[in-house]
């Protein structure tokens, strides 16, 4: 196998300064911003919220996606049950799409939360109705959607869950 067809080695780290060069140029087209946000916009309500975990979904070259876990009041939003932990602001630098990498850290996120998170036991999300490439990536990569939807600030969303 020749070494350009190695995939990358992914894994996921919670936020340190030492990634901001990485997360400086960071890039999300309008038509994505829509439905999510820029690494430093999350950083700056997260340092004021014990609640907010800002994780980085590294490659060997860096940083490639950002997301931030919750386990604040608003996870009632998502399940009934207590020990919900919720998925937030998820994404990854437009230079770096298509590559995998949203999905492996997505496929990382249930061994992740279990050991960073021991009591969760449920993965919680919102994805705009109108974000169908978003949620059918979150259903390949095990969240289930049983129905439920909430308003979110750009219309109805769809509430998906995984358990753990």
């Amino acid at each position: 196998m020749s070494a350009s067809a190695v995939s990358p080695t992914v894994r996921l780290e919670f936020y340190k300064t030492e990634y901001d060069e990485g997360l400086r140029s960071y890039y999300l087209p309008d038509e994505q911003l829509q439905f999510s946000a820029l690494p430093r916009e999350v950083l700056t309500s997260a340092a004021g919220d014990p609640h907010r975990y800002p994780v980085v979904i590294m490659a060997d070259t860096g940083p490639v996606g950002f997301f931030v876990l919750y386990d604040g009041e608003e996870t009632a939003l998502y399940s009934d049950d207590p020990q919900t932990i919720a998925l937030r602001a998820f994404s990854v630098n437009h230079s770096e799409q298509g590559k995998g990498y949203a999905k492996q850290g997505l496929l990382l996120l249930p061994d992740f939360v279990r050991k960073e998170f021991p009591l969760a036991r449920i993965i919680g999300l919102g994805v705009n109705k109108k974000n169908i490439p978003a949620r059918d990536l979150y259903l390949k990569c095990g969240f289930e959607d049983h129905g439920k939807t909430k308003i979110g600030p750009l219309g109805p969303q769809h509430i998906l869950t995984l358990p753990l």
